[in-house]
């Protein structure tokens, strides 16, 4: 989560709550490890505390945990329909939560500075299925063997068991509506191949 948004108490409620889900569940370790992708070492270490949670962490144990972020984290249910979207930062990008539905669809606007990430296409693998709206700037999207850029009024969506990164390569700020959802929630909303009208 990013600093100083979260306080550390806070964040130290995170694991015991984490081991409470998973023992409600009754659910192991390594079948919470096959489940979400993250390793029985990483997540001992998150229920024990000795390891901080990070928003790659938390996004996959609350969507198998069938639980919002804000539930894992210890913020109040209010009844109030509307979301009170607080800005997570990771990495220099800024995850704007739209959704509160646990295990399901998940929205979210993302704000990607130019350039950022900064650091070489680390491509990543995990259960799922995302659709991509491109509504300001530019986003590259490197999936499998492609690697476009994707512009304003384009989407694209796919299944997140193939290796995918996403960046941004400027010279503007990228704004992207992002839609993730178990394997089996599609959306189905495709962009137009370059050169149709």
């Amino acid at each position: 989560m990013g600093d100083g948004e979260i306080s550390e108490d806070v964040l130290a409620a995170v694991g015991p709550r984490l081991r409470a889900l998973r023992k409600q569940r009754r659910v192991t370790l390594a079948q919470l490890a096959s489940a979400t992708g993250i390793s029985v070492s990483t997540l001992s270490r998150l229920e024990s505390g000795g390891r901080r949670p990070t928003l790659e962490l938390l996004l996959p144990l609350a969507r198998v945990h069938q639980v919002t972020l804000d539930e894992l984290v210890g913020a109040p249910a209010t009844g109030d329909p509307r979301v009170h979207a607080r800005p997570v930062v990771r990495h220099g990008i800024t995850f704007l939560p739209l959704t509160r539905r646990p295990g399901g669809l998940q929205a979210y606007k993302m704000i990607y500075p130019p350039g950022q990430p900064s650091a070489a296409p680390d491509r990543q693998v995990h259960e799922g299925y995302e659709w991509l709206y491109v509504l300001n700037g530019r986003l590259r999207l490197v999936l499998g063997e492609h690697d476009v850029v994707l512009t304003p009024g384009e989407a694209a969506e796919f299944d997140t068991r193939t290796p995918h990164w996403f960046g941004n390569p400027g010279p503007d700020t990228a704004e992207v509506l992002s839609l993730f959802g178990p394997q089996g929630e599609r959306v189905h909303v495709r962009a137009r191949p370059k050169g149709e009208s």
